[in-house]
């Protein structure tokens, strides 16, 4: 059965979130910390009710960095691959701690893995939010090369998501980095031509261009607030919009 209508709470109707693979590490050095994704997914589970379609792409850093060392010295594109495998355990994990919150979700991979996930098909995931389910985009682009940032920007424009969510472990975009430099001035609001002439890097320059293409605003924010996920999905003034 279709669900219905977002309710007048929200802003939006469908939504592309991108979460980082360090934000799922909690305290950890690296891998994911169970009460750490448990809190994302109750955040995720809050706007999912009322009444929005949700996407997701999440990075890999915090698995790939556990086997960053047995990299060293592997072909770019055969490291890429790798990177796009954590995705997939992250998105795995993901799916379970949602649906033990009682929502349906599908993995939809870039990558053929049919024993775990669906193969990505455009009009399918669209179907799938269409009926309520939470949709987690999993190995990327399927490319090497291209960032999961990317993934995401090119995932929202073909599911017609209105805006990025890109939930960090900063509260916006800085003039340079807060935690070297303590005068780091925040943005309330951005350009894409601005963001990608300061050469900022909260986000890979790839992905704000193709947003650029699509208009399609971006809004980045610290996932590590509690309730900043249902803000930034009902319009509250949260974080930067790059736009």
């Amino acid at each position: 059965m279709a669900r219905s209508q977002s309710s007048d709470a929200s802003r939006y109707r469908r939504i592309m979130l991108k979460l980082s693979g360090e934000a799922l590490m909690g305290d950890a050095n690296y891998g994911i910390e169970p009460a750490t994704i448990q809190a994302v997914a109750a955040e995720i589970e809050q706007v999912h009710a009322l009444g929005l379609e949700i996407a997701l792409v999440i990075g890999g850093g915090n698995i790939y960095r556990g086997v960053r060392a047995a990299t060293e010295g592997v072909e770019r594109a055969t490291g890429d691959y790798m990177g796009m495998l954590a995705t997939v355990i992250n998105a795995l994990a993901m799916q379970n701690a949602l649906e033990k919150n009682g929502v349906q979700t599908r993995v939809m991979s870039a990558l053929e893995i049919r024993e775990i996930a669906e193969p990505y098909i455009r009009r399918r995931a669209m179907r799938h939010l269409e009926k309520g389910r939470i949709v987690i985009f999993a190995a990327g682009t399927g490319n090497p090369y291209f960032s999961t940032d990317t993934a995401a920007a090119l995932r929202a424009a073909e599911i017609g998501a209105e805006v990025i969510l890109k939930a960090t472990r900063v509260d916006g975009v800085y003039d340079s980095d807060p935690k070297i430099n303590a005068d780091a001035v925040r943005f309330d609001t951005l350009s894409y031509s601005d963001f990608i002439a300061k050469e900022l890097k909260v986000m890979d320059a790839t992905a704000v261009t193709l947003c650029m293409e699509n208009a399609l605003p971006i809004k980045v924010f610290n996932l590590l607030v509690s309730g900043n996920i249902r803000r930034v999905a009902c319009g509250e003034e949260v974080g930067t919009l790059i736009h």
